[in-house]
């Protein structure tokens, strides 16, 4: 018997029960009014199907009902949804038969017609909404950060950094940095992986573990434009639940605050000749920690993104635990362990990691969510962590594009 089944059963009983109690407490000639365990409500707003809905593929058809209770939409024979409302789409151009159940007694019969879109559709990102990168040794650098610019700027450097199929990188900086970006269509949320992010993350050839080598692993949010504005609302994000959501080595709503840096105070150099600055910029998280992000030689640009005029600012999120080591032991070969799914930046291009199924979406609770499809993406760094003279851990975004479309 299952989960759904046992439910009923228990709704049932309990109200039987509550009848029995209501009917003891009458008078002998009173009748007590049955109490039903699962009516099904028509609301007099519902007139039916239409005789037919016309949609183009790669969009969302949505038919709301307002019916509560036991419904079943179904396509020949295969049910497709149980919900009120009733969230289609497909990649190919037909007509599909439509049923409509309503409890065991009441049908209603129509038809969706899926045509070739109007104009041509890119599989590739369409616009970047928001590019905030936390604070690293490739800000103010990739993208390119000319004296002047504003946020707006940054953000559309990002954009023609990202758009397209000719896409270049940008560095997200640490824990928290983040981009959104968007397509032109609503990915749709079939069998198997929906959608690649592209990264610049490898496997290295004298790397102990498999899978190991380069490794940055970013968190995935996604969104479905459900009140069709055409933005992500704040309401509409998901976390993509990956190999390492559920364990307990994973933080849930880390935050960490970063300061901006004096670039004029003296320095203060490490052990090591690679370390200009380990009092560079400092940090505190919400779990009591605090520390400096350290300089290096190989980059001597300001770190701290030189178009934000705040003296601090902040993220919040889910923190991976720490998955780069010094595999030498004297610190001079770092290795990054690949996560087994879920993230940005965490596996090659050319690796079945680097695709992202919409399935693995959950909720604020950690609840598995059912989505059409998504319209939007963001990204941020999932990790706090330095890996000796190669720097922060950071998420790069090299581009994006849907598994489903074809061209």
């Amino acid at each position: 018997m299952n989960k759904k089944t046992i439910n009923y059963l228990t709704a049932g009983f309990l109200s039987l029960l509550f009848a029995g109690m209501i009917a003891s407490c009458q008078h002998d000639d009173e009748v007590a009014a049955p109490v039903p365990t699962d009516p099904e409500v028509i609301p007099p707003t519902f007139k039916g199907l239409d005789t037919a809905y016309t949609i183009e593929r790669f969009r969302v058809l949505s038919i709301p009902t307002n019916i509560s209770g036991n419904i079943t939409w179904s396509i020949n024979d295969s049910i497709i949804s149980q919900n009120s409302e009733l969230e289609f789409i497909s990649t190919k151009t037909a007509t599909y038969p439509l049923t409509l159940k309503v409890g065991s007694d009441k049908v209603f019969h129509s038809k969706i017609r899926v045509t070739k879109e109007a104009g041509t559709l890119s599989k590739y990102i369409s616009k970047v909404f928001d590019f905030r990168p936390a604070v690293g040794q490739f800000m103010n650098e990739i993208p390119e950060y000319d004296l002047g610019n504003t946020a707006a700027d940054m953000i559309k450097k990002a954009n023609d950094y990202l758009v397209g199929s000719n896409s270049s990188m940008i560095s997200l900086g640490g824990f928290g940095g983040q981009v959104v970006f968007g397509f032109d269509h609503t990915i749709p949320n079939m069998e198997g992986r929906d959608f690649k992010i592209l990264g610049n993350a490898f496997f290295g050839n004298s790397a102990n573990d498999p899978r190991s080598g380069s490794c940055e692993p970013g968190i995935i949010m996604v969104a479905y434009d459900k009140n069709k504005n055409g933005k992500p609302d704040d309401d509409e994000w998901y976390e993509i639940a990956g190999s390492e959501y559920f364990k307990n080595t994973t933080t849930k709503n880390y935050n960490i605050t970063y300061f901006k840096p004096n670039e004029n105070k003296a320095p203060v150099p490490g052990n090591d000749g690679w370390q200009t600055d380990i009092e560079y910029i400092k940090w505190q998280d919400n779990l009591g920690n605090t520390g400096f992000k350290t300089k290096n030689a190989f980059h001597s640009q300001s770190y701290y993104p030189l178009w934000l005029s705040d003296a601090s600012y902040s993220f919040t999120g889910t923190r991976l635990k720490d998955n780069f080591y010094d595999q030498s032991g004297v610190g001079n070969y770092w290795v990054g362990k690949s996560y087994e799914f879920g993230y940005a930046d965490n596996a090659p291009n050319n690796d079945e990691a680097s695709n992202i199924d919409i399935s693995w979406a959950v909720d604020k609770n950690g609840k598995y969510v059912k989505l059409p499809g998504i319209d939007f993406v963001k990204v941020y760094t999932g990790i706090n962590q330095e890996a000796g003279w190669l720097g922060e851990v950071s998420t790069e975004v090299a581009g994006a594009y849907d598994l489903h479309l074809k061209k």
